[in-house]
């Protein structure tokens, strides 16, 4: 009977393997995927307008938004998915935080905004969460958080929209609290480190953007930190990365474009929420 149990599951493991494995575009090794890309897309599409109305809706701000998807589109034209439509938005909300929905829907706060003081700090955050999308780590991260099984419904859902529409809802919030692993995060930061470099920023300033994060840390816990774990070591191996890597040439920081287009652009005291 054990004998039988036993083959009964690793045939169910390789039927898993050969129907749900895919390929990890930024490892290059094969992993389980229980949501295909295009249901990715379908999700993504789906969940982002909650997720933009739950982080206090698009910054109204046409020159800031454009400004931020022109460096989005640069750090994904050098990915290991050049070709993917990727969607950047900046929400006003006074968290410090920057997340991504499968599919290619990265946000980032106002909050994070302003704290950071360059373009090549802007690239950088774009940078990791778009890694994460890219290696696939918010699809594995949501099926673990809501379930494979509802996300499933929600893509394939295409007649009852407002019953999906409330499934969304009602998982929204256990979406912006999902938290990756911290396997996923140092993947994210190696490949955001790789698309930064490729799309001629400073290195550096991945390093500088955590300075600034774990500064703020001390002094009371960051969204940021508690959706992305921060491990004790993640500033030197990165420092060890661009060392080992030798960058050289010259790198742009931005950082006077970065306070005409950004920092000038965000609403004022007064108008936030």
């Amino acid at each position: 009977m054990t004998k039988s149990i036993l083959t009964i599951t690793i045939i169910i493991s390789l039927s898993f393997c050969i129907t749900g494995c895919g390929v990890n575009p930024v490892t290059g090794e094969k992993e389980l995927m229980l949501i295909s890309e295009e249901q990715e897309d379908s999700i993504g599409a789906q969940y982002a307008p909650e997720i933009e109305k739950q982080l206090g809706g698009r910054i109204e701000n046409d020159e800031l938004q454009n400004y931020i998807s022109s460096i989005g589109r640069k750090i994904v034209r050098v990915s290991h998915t050049p070709g993917k439509t990727f969607h950047f938005t900046a929400v006003n909300d006074k968290s410090v935080n920057a997340l991504a929905l499968p599919g290619g829907y990265i946000f980032i706060t106002r909050g994070m905004l302003e704290k950071l003081t360059t373009e090549a700090q802007l690239a950088s955050i774009l940078a990791h969460e778009t890694a994460h999308v890219t290696a696939r780590h918010t699809s594995s991260a949501m099926s673990k958080q809501i379930g494979a099984n509802i996300l499933l419904t929600i893509a394939s859902s295409k007649t009852d929209m407002s019953s999906s529409a409330r499934t969304i809802a009602s998982y929204g919030k256990q979406f912006l609290d999902m938290s990756f692993s911290r396997s996923d995060e140092k993947e994210a930061d190696i490949g955001g480190l790789t698309y930064l470099e490729r799309a001629g920023y400073q290195p550096q300033a991945i390093v500088e953007t955590m300075e600034i994060l774990d500064s703020l840390s001390k002094t009371k816990p960051i969204e940021f930190f508690s959706t992305h774990p921060n491990p004790e070591n993640r500033k030197e191996y990165l420092e060890y990365k661009i060392r080992r890597r030798g960058y050289t040439g010259s790198k742009r920081i931005g950082k006077q474009e970065y306070k005409e287009k950004v920092l000038n652009n965000l609403p004022k005291k007064e108008t936030q929420q």
